[in-house]
Parts: C-alpha cells; sequence; structure tokens
C-alpha cells in the first residue's frame, strides 16, 4: 500500500532532483482522487476540484510522483520549482496513456462492467476515451459509474431495471464499507456520464 507524502519541507535539491528524474521518465506523475474531507488539503497539496467546490469539496484531484518507495503528492512549494500547467499536462496523458478494460460482471448478469484491481482504475473515469467503450459496451447514452474506493470502478446503464440498479447500489455500499483491502476511500455516490463526462452526481450517504 502506497504512502503518501505531503506537506513535510523538502529541500531545494530534494525537489530537484524529483523533478529530474521526473523529466528523465524515472518517476511519472498521475492525478489521484480523493475524498472532499483529504487531509493533504490543508498541508498544502496541489488539487482540482471534481465534485463540490473550493468552500465544501466532495470529491477533489491530486497529483503526485509514483515511486517505487512512496507516491508523492505534490504541494504548493513544489510549484516554486516547477510549471503548474505542464504538471497537469503530464498527470492526465500519463493516465490516458495507463491501460485498464472493462469486463462484464457475472454477478450482475453481464448487464454492468468492472474495471477494477490496478492502481488507476478508479481514477480511469477522468479518461474520455475510456468511458466512451463503457457507453459502447452497455450500449446506453448514460451510464452510472460507482468509485467508491482507489482501484476500483464499477458501471451500468442509467436506465437499467430497477431490481439492477438496487443490486448495482447494494454492490457499491458493500465496497464503501469494505476496508479489508487497504484501499482508501473515494466518494460513497454515483457519478452521472454522458459523452464520456460526467454530467452530475447521487449521493448515496442520505
Amino acid at each position: 500500500m502506497w504512502k503518501t507524502l505531503f506537506g513535510k519541507k523538502k529541500s531545494n535539491e530534494e525537489i530537484e532532483k524529483i523533478k529530474e528524474e521526473s523529466e528523465s521518465g524515472k518517476h511519472k506523475i498521475y492525478p489521484i482522487l480523493k475524498p472532499g474531507d483529504w487531509a493533504g488539503i490543508k498541508a498544502g497539496a496541489i488539487k482540482q476540484t471534481l465534485v463540490g467546490n473550493e468552500q465544501n469539496p466532495k470529491v477533489v484531484i491530486g497529483f503526485g510522483y509514483d515511486t517505487p518507495e512512496n507516491f508523492v503528492f505534490l504541494t504548493n512549494q513544489h510549484l516554486e520549482k516547477m510549471d503548474s500547467n505542464q504538471i497537469l499536462k503530464e498527470a492526465y496523458q500519463n493516465l490516458e496513456d495507463y491501460k485498464t478494460e472493462f469486463e462484464y460482471s457475472k454477478t450482475l448478469e453481464n448487464k454492468a462492467l468492472t474495471s477494477s484491481g490496478l492502481d488507476f482504475s478508479s481514477e480511469r473515469i477522468l479518461s474520455k476515451n475510456h468511458m466512451l467503450k463503457a457507453h459502447k459496451m452497455l450500449n446506453s447514452e448514460e451510464i452510472l459509474v460507482t468509485i467508491p474506493r482507489r482501484r476500483c470502478m464499477m458501471v451500468v446503464a442509467k436506465n437499467s431495471e430497477k431490481k439492477l440498479l438496487n443490486t448495482f447500489i447494494g454492490l457499491h455500499q458493500n465496497a464503501w464499507q469494505d476496508d479489508s483491502f487497504g484501499n482508501a476511500p473515494i466518494a460513497n455516490m454515483l457519478f452521472v456520464m454522458k459523452d464520456g463526462n460526467i454530467v452530475g452526481t447521487f449521493p448515496l450517504d442520505k
């Protein structure tokens, strides 16, 4: 399980080393989904708000380097030595290049999809090209996506019958409550997607 480093003072030499190793291809930077109460926000981590607003975030996107020892989240301190636009460009391109596939779920009568088990399975919700595959496989203009924890994604057609949707939500709740695999929680909600883009959310914590 990755450790997370943020908010810890690093020397200019350490920051420069991380940057150089990234440029050499040794470490790659990725976007990482986090809940709105993520401690990294107060610690000064660089982030974008995916759901909610700056004052009341529900889901945010952090950014960091995938190194063998740790996952190093970037903070505002790093921006003193790095270009923010380049960080975003690299992170999203690396996510786009990170390959994950959808599989039909036998548990849900092959009427839903799963894409889980890899480090950035959940973050791939941010890839329009990847999510367009889900639309096509389910033959649905609108889909519901759940990413309760890291390395976990499930997808179902929005217009599915009630029984299937209830089972789908039940599986989401099981994953949300199950910490046995050590995957960090992300969101207790359903994401509504159209044309590969997030167009709305349904909270499931009420």
